[in-house]
């Protein structure tokens, strides 16, 4: 392992700021005693909801799992049964009138257009949030929530949690330390072809288990409740959005960009100090009104951040990337362990490229770098992605996925999702006054729409 130079280490200065251990200037988290259990409420308690349970509930000695939340008792069922003595609500309104005063915590994994309504009220009642990604449906719920975190001073972490892979690492170490040279263009893409789901033809009553007003909520659209069959690999009738298709419906969801943008899109924004764009331009099939795109192309601009250059960052849900072609890289393309790399970003510099997964990755020309010698690594190991935000809650450092690195991710992607949906436009960025310049069209479709009685 080759030592950094002094220009090196003064270029990895942010390192544990971009990623890792950081708040804005003046922002302080309000923690538990160290020595002192955290009350936690779940919100929303199927897959995702289950990890969070599952990770936080093993310490045991440290977290007591108080409230469980979820519309569908067959979703929270397990989670009901291996936590008897926990408080069990159908609606995170009622849940916060009883026991807003006897939580420190909320962990909240619903789906997407209801991410926005209990993340504020527990922010705004001075509770540690852990959020799934991606954050939120619409641009200004992102920057609402990024900005309330921020006055409060509470312990947050969005669910990005490959952020603690250690490839991941070793990779924003590469592109930091320069192995590359300098970075002017990348490309982020998630494979597959999901969207688009079969439009059920008539509506039926919703299973007795299930809630459906309330998971519906702050959705201004009266969606009846329905089943669909071609959208399950097994063949078997489920609901056609509830419990796991609402992603691929635009009033439910944000597709899957938004499925998995703050996870890939985290290595770049990681490695290279990313924050706003200033420049979106949007590409894909037509767009549907009512579904998510089987595909679909995003390019964002962003500026030169000190001495680092000005980036152009290529975001794809694609079946077949197209930077593989353009730099003639074999798609099944091995490391030097002889390993696929199952790449999904592409970084290209002026002294060569480096292609990663969340697992695996190779530094290009594979013949130039055959003798390469890695810098010592410097970003730490993470002591688990759960065990951060709750070394957080207790008041540790923040986490590295907190709200102030992740959120402008997040709102990033988003906007991508905005740019597309409104009829594949092109538009300069304001991210600190919220202006997509001369697109009166993206500008309206920045803040949500909730039925009466849903605040903003």
């Amino acid at each position: 392992m080759k030592q950094m130079t002094r220009r090196e280490m003064l270029k990895t200065s942010t390192i544990l700021g971009a990623g890792a251990l950081f708040l804005p200037s003046g922002i302080l988290v309000q923690g538990q005693s160290p020595n002192e259990k955290l009350d936690i409420a779940f919100v929303g308690l199927g897959n995702q909801g289950n990890y969070q349970l599952s990770n936080l509930g093993r310490m045991a000695n440290e977290v007591n799992v108080a409230a469980l939340c979820d519309v569908d008792d067959v979703v929270a069922g397990k989670a009901y049964e291996n936590n008897p003595s926990a408080k069990k609500f159908y609606d995170f309104r009622q849940m916060f009138d009883e026991m807003e005063k006897s939580i420190d915590a909320v962990a909240i994994s619903t789906p997407d257009h209801t991410h926005y309504h209990p993340t504020m009220q527990a922010l705004r009642a001075g509770k540690h949030v852990y959020l799934e990604k991606p954050m939120a449906r619409t641009v200004q719920e992102c920057r609402n929530i990024i900005d309330t975190a921020a006055e409060m001073g509470v312990a947050t972490q969005l669910g990005c949690q490959r952020h603690a892979i250690q490839n991941m690492h070793r990779v924003v170490e590469l592109v930091k330390t320069g192995a590359v040279g300098d970075v002017t263009e990348v490309h982020s893409w998630i494979g597959g072809n999901r969207g688009m789901p079969e439009i059920p033809t008539a509506t039926t009553a919703p299973p007795e288990t299930l809630k459906w007003d309330i998971w519906l909520g702050p959705c201004p659209k009266d969606w009846k409740y329905s089943v669909s069959k071609n959208i399950n690999p097994n063949g078997n009738t489920i609901g056609t959005h509830a419990p796991y298709w609402w992603r691929f419906w635009w009033d439910f969801g944000t597709g899957e960009t938004g499925n998995w943008a703050c996870h890939i899109l985290d290595i770049p924004y990681w490695a290279l100090d990313l924050k706003y764009p200033v420049k979106v331009s949007s590409s894909g099939p037509e767009v549907d009104a009512d579904r998510t795109p089987r595909e679909m192309h995003i390019v964002y601009d962003y500026p030169a951040r000190g001495d680092l250059p000005p980036v152009k960052l290529y975001w794809s849900h694609t079946s077949r990337a197209a930077c593989f072609d353009k730099f003639d890289i074999p798609r099944n393309i091995q490391n030097k362990e002889g390993q696929n790399v199952n790449a999904n970003t592409l970084f290209v510099g002026t002294k060569g490229m480096l292609l990663t997964g969340f697992d695996r990755h190779v530094l290009l020309p594979q013949d130039k770098f055959a003798d390469f010698e890695y810098p010592t690594p410097f970003i730490p190991a993470s002591p688990g992605f759960h065990r951060e935000w709750v070394n957080a809650c207790k008041g540790g450092a923040p986490a590295t996925c907190n709200f102030a690195y992740t959120g402008p991710m997040a709102e990033s992607a988003i906007l991508g999702n905005t740019a597309y949906r409104s009829g594949h436009k092109t538009f300069d960025w304001d991210a600190e006054k919220m202006i997509a310049k001369d697109c009166p069209e993206v500008q309206t479709a920045l803040k949500p729409e909730f039925r009466q009685g849903w605040v903003y």
